[in-house]
């Protein structure tokens, strides 16, 4: 039997890995509340607690992305986009409020020649290599 042919793109995780620290009281409050059967899980408890807190705040957000100018979820530069703004003479700002992922196929020079800065507030995945070309331009 033939192996199925694999994806070329790597699939991107739908979420990032966070470590926190948590005084012990805290802890085993969410505990005995996972415990009575409210969350299923320390996790499923934290998550919950974060959007909500987020949808507290979800005013503000929309206002600071405005005003920021920020895309806003997923944001994916190919070379095919960098190669576009090259050729124009543009140099992009790239600003994200979630997931932005710079193509594999992006060399650093490529990146320093077409990207002025880059803020992300949420994850950047790009190669290690193009990270360090535009290190002096994150913010």
């Amino acid at each position: 039997m033939a192996k199925p042919p694999s994806d070329p793109k790597p699939k991107q995780a739908d979420s990032e890995k966070i470590t926190i620290n948590l005084g012990y009281v805290d802890l085993g409050h969410i505990d005995l509340i996972v415990q009575e059967g409210f969350y299923s899980n320390r996790t499923d408890f934290i998550r919950t607690a974060i959007r909500n807190q987020v949808e507290r705040h979800a005013d503000v957000v929309r206002q600071a992305v405005t005003r920021k100018s920020v895309d806003l979820g997923l944001r994916h530069y190919s070379r095919a986009d960098l190669e576009a703004a090259r050729d124009a003479g543009e140099m992009l700002q790239i600003r994200v409020l979630g997931l932005a992922t710079i193509a594999r196929d992006v060399t650093p020079d490529l990146a320093r020649a077409t990207i002025a800065s880059v803020t992300v507030l949420g994850a950047l995945h790009a190669s290690a290599e193009v990270k360090a070309a535009l290190a002096d331009r994150m913010h």
